[in-house]
């Protein structure tokens, strides 16, 4: 009973892996264009938070790059926001890098 738990156990690791690895190497040919409409950064922002602009996801359901809205969001402490960027993928196209929290 034991190593069949260990074993539904390694199979579903293994899924998720998969999943996680597909989800982080989407490719595009051609990089999306800005939507027409973007929130730009506000004068003020309030205290304790950051700027977040507009950028790319990836939407599963849609299979494509949909825009979010940029935001203001609550600073983490000791941490400080990278925004995301757009890099070049060997064989041609692009994949977008999500801005992140990064500790300093």
């Amino acid at each position: 009973m034991m190593k069949l738990l260990k074993l539904a156990l390694a199979v579903l690791g293994f899924i998720w892996l998969l999943n996680s690895q597909a989800a982080a190497q989407i490719v595009v040919k051609v990089k999306p264009t800005r939507p027409k409409v973007v929130v730009a950064k506000p004068a003020y922002i309030k205290a304790g938070h950051v700027w977040v602009a507009g950028h790319w996801q990836w939407d599963k359901r849609a299979k494509k790059y949909t825009w979010v809205k940029g935001r203001q969001v609550r600073n983490r402490r000791g941490y400080q926001y990278v925004p995301g960027y757009w890099v070049a993928v060997q064989g041609g196209g692009a994949k977008w890098v999500a801005g992140s929290w990064k500790r300093v």
